[in-house]
């Protein structure tokens, strides 16, 4: 799986993709992340990405130039203009921002089974449309809430995508049971010990039972489910 993040502040990244299973997805070849300064496809020798908006208004524009012609030097231009002629796509390329759809798990899978991503992290006011129209082949938010950039979202993505890779995580199980891989929020958990201040780890799952942990865990999730997110039920009620 390899990432292209196009961003203003490339350092954002080094703390965050230098530690646990993202490294870890790194040092085994993986992964493979690599980040780009917009500004090195800007066209002055200031190297200026961002102006003030037409119609005036709050805050700068991230203008279109940089932004395109970085993307069209990473997946080249041909590919970039047939993606969005045909609408079928090789290569996302996935702009963040609050206006996007939202993030999910079925997502992250789409993107795992694309195999490379490009990531684009809007900054100030918002990113040129022209972008959009001419490169962008999705548009992504991770909440009902706004960021100063798209770093952080695009943080989010890579961590997401990465746990999905074959291999990534040591049990495989672990992502069946991931929160939101089955529509519905993840069982409680325990571990020792048994009983800590008079709250014991239910009576199941010291069973050795497996069936009866199995039931006992869909009977929570989806108790949990119906709880903290009806939403989930109502929207998998829908799709049937």
């Amino acid at each position: 799986m390899h990432f292209d993040i196009l961003t203003l502040f490339p350092e954002l990244f080094e703390g965050v993709f230098g530690q646990s299973i993202v490294k870890r997805a790194l040092d085994a070849g993986q992964v493979t992340i690599a980040l780009h300064n917009i500004r090195d496809w800007a066209l002055d020798k200031h190297h200026i990405t961002d102006d003030m908006p037409y119609g005036g208004g709050g805050g700068m524009v991230m203008k279109v130039e940089p932004i395109v012609l970085a993307v069209e030097a990473l997946i080249g231009a041909d590919l970039a203009a047939e993606q969005k002629r045909t609408g079928q796509v090789q290569v996302p390329v996935v702009l963040m921002t609050p206006t996007g759809r939202l993030f999910s798990q079925a997502v992250a899978h789409e993107y795992e089974q694309a195999g490379r991503v490009v990531l684009i992290c809007g900054r100030y006011e918002g990113v040129d449309e022209r972008v959009s129209d001419l490169v962008v082949t999705d548009q992504l938010s991770i909440g009902d809430y706004v960021l100063s950039g798209g770093e952080i979202p695009a943080m989010v993505v890579v961590e997401a995508v990465t746990r999905l890779v074959p291999g990534v995580l040591g049990d495989m199980r672990a992502i069946v049971q991931d929160s939101h891989s089955s529509g519905l929020l993840e069982h409680p958990h325990y571990t020792r010990p048994a009983e800590f201040r008079g709250l014991s780890v239910p009576e199941a799952l010291l069973s050795g039972n497996h069936a009866r942990v199995a039931a006992w865990r869909k009977e929570q999730a989806m108790a949990r489910t119906r709880e903290r997110r009806p939403d989930l039920l109502e929207d998998d009620a829908t799709d049937r």
